[in-house]
């Protein structure tokens, strides 16, 4: 598999890619359960709810069970009733999180990126460097190789990179080794450096 190769005025050539990673066939419904695993497990159980026997209210019958032309109630902490309890209370200790096993990860990572690829939105850099931590540095680069946003993967993130993507929305930067699926789909464009690429495959095969 051949990948675009680009530089900072734009195409410069190809790449030699390996074919387990950027040429495999697209598995939809893999790629969708890996997306929503990811989602699932970044979620924490932060939310509560108060049951019925939670409630601050008095558990005596507010009247009697008959004769009053009411219907019937037991207490006024009843779900039924406004103040109540919830029925099926979200709790802190909710559990929202799936298992996907360490092949189906790989293999869902891959059918993402050998989709980039077939889509031409995925491009390869020797390398990917600012002398100073400076944001204008970073948008102009961008910009001067043709991008509006982009996702850059390189193999370690050095500080300069990090410090100056952070006030960009449309600029994010991860290590090789924090790639993941949400942000592959979600950005337009996908730029890898030559070490990302080696360490994605050392990581996907």
């Amino acid at each position: 598999m051949e990948l675009n190769l680009i530089n900072d005025k734009g195409a410069a050539g190809t790449v030699s890619a390996p074919d387990a990673i950027f040429a495999r066939d697209y598995n939809e419904s893999l790629v969708h359960q890996i997306v929503v695993a990811y989602q699932a497990n970044a979620r924490m159980g932060t939310r509560k709810q108060k049951e019925r026997s939670e409630i601050a209210k008095s558990t005596r019958k507010p009247w009697r069970q008959k004769g009053t032309g009411r219907a019937r109630a037991g207490m006024a902490s009843s779900p039924l009733w406004r103040g109540g309890g919830k029925i099926f209370a979200s709790s802190p200790d909710e559990n929202f999180s799936h298992k996907v096993n360490r092949k189906m990860f790989r293999a869902g990572m891959a059918s993402i990126l050998s989709q980039l690829v077939r889509e031409k939105r995925l491009a390869v850099v020797d390398e990917f460097k600012l002398e100073a931590p400076k944001t204008k540095l970073l948008a102009s680069k961008v910009k001067s190789m043709g991008f509006d946003r982009l996702l850059l993967i390189t193999d370690e993130v050095d500080e300069n990179l990090l410090l100056s993507s952070r006030n960009l929305p449309n600029v994010s930067v991860l290590a090789a080794r924090h790639a993941d699926p949400v942000s592959l789909v979600h950005f337009p464009n996908i730029l890898l450096t030559r070490a990302a690429m080696a360490k994605l495959e050392e990581i996907l095969t």
